[in-house]
């Protein structure tokens, strides 16, 4: 990543430590194929058995929002994809999503689910994480976070097993998220369940979500920096 440092004599409190700031296309969820640029925050407090960027749980380089905004400019998106790590673990990610928004950009926000989203900026598509029994990190779910989920946020599962499936169908039959929410999301843990065993179930279900696949991982391996 070609960051940019901090710029001499800015306060703390106006920067976010980030592992790394790249433009590709968007692997998964709503606006999955489109041109994006992702600003993966360092830092998660979660550790979850599938994780697939446990690169950005520490280092990365402290940046002023200024010299965010500058960067993520320079490459022209239409879409921003603000990310970890768990982005909501450093407090100025709410500024950044602000900035990001009145820069004219359609921003999203991957999360957890872990921590609080009620004061993220509302023009901001949260893609909240509900944790599978699967995922080791079930008990960290933060179900209060429901409630905030308006129709252009997205909730996604990431599914380990069949019992993982069937505690995801009873989450959105319990929590009405079909119609909640813009997008539910079903994705295969990558090498635990295939996409084809995890279409077949949805389909025998005929349920009201949207089977994913990573595009990343299919056309670059999962690699940093795509």
């Amino acid at each position: 990543m070609a960051c940019l440092a901090v710029t001499p004599g800015a306060p703390m409190k106006d920067t976010l430590r980030i592992t790394e700031i790249f433009f590709s296309l968007q692997g998964e969820a709503r606006t999955a194929g489109l041109p994006t640029v992702f600003v993966r925050l360092t830092g998660c407090p979660l550790r979850c058995q599938y994780c697939d960027t446990a690169y950005a749980f520490s280092g990365g380089e402290l940046l002023s929002l200024d010299a965010i905004l500058e960067q993520v400019a320079s490459y022209r998106p239409r879409y921003v994809c603000v990310t970890g790590g768990e982005p909501l673990a450093q407090p100025n990610c709410i500024p950044l999503l602000e900035k990001l928004c009145d820069a004219g950009y359609d921003v999203s926000l991957e999360t957890s689910g872990a921590l609080d989203v009620a004061a993220v900026d509302p023009r901001v598509s949260k893609v909240v994480d509900l944790k599978t029994p699967g995922s080791a990190e079930i008990g960290r779910n933060r179900y209060e976070n429901i409630v905030h989920l308006q129709p252009r946020d997205q909730v996604k599962f990431v599914i380990c097993s069949r019992e993982d499936y069937d505690w995801s169908v009873s989450k959105v039959i319990q929590y009405d998220l079909p119609t909640r929410v813009g997008e539910v999301l079903f994705s295969p843990s990558h090498g635990q369940v295939s996409g084809r065993q995890l279409a077949e179930w949805v389909i025998a279900d005929n349920l009201p979500v949207r089977m994913q696949l990573q595009l990343h991982k299919i056309l670059w391996n999962d690699e940093p920096g795509h």
